[in-house]
């Protein structure tokens, strides 16, 4: 039973983390261009290092879910294990996403307010 519930975890891990990985890199991409006052090489820098960061933290904490699984004995328990752990991981990514946004506009403000009082 683990085995199958192995693999749909992975699958759904992976198609979780490369659709949602595109869709910020993408749309990411103007949100730190407008923080950063249209630096486009700036922008891309950051904006490759997060997708980076984003596939490697996503790589690693799925292998740690993998590690940490319980036994499955039945359908029921594999269901509610492969939820949760996408839940868990779903979560988590959410969260740093936050995070790294939050940064980026606190960057922002802090190299704007840095400019205006070298003026």
């Amino acid at each position: 039973m683990n085995t199958i519930a192995y693999i749909l975890y992975l699958g759904l891990t992976y198609f979780i983390t490369v659709h949602v990985g595109l869709v910020f890199y993408r749309n990411g991409r103007l949100y730190i261009l407008q923080l950063l006052r249209g630096d486009e090489r700036l922008t891309d820098f950051i904006n490759r290092i997060l997708l980076t960061g984003y596939y490697l933290l996503n790589l690693g904490y799925t292998a740690l879910m993998l590690r940490s699984w319980q036994t499955i004995t039945n359908w029921e328990e594999m269901l509610g294990s492969v939820l949760t752990m996408t839940g868990k991981i779903m979560l988590t990514l959410a969260l740093i996403h936050f995070m790294n946004m939050s940064a980026l506009y606190f960057f922002s403000k802090r190299k704007s307010h840095f400019h205006q009082s070298k003026k």
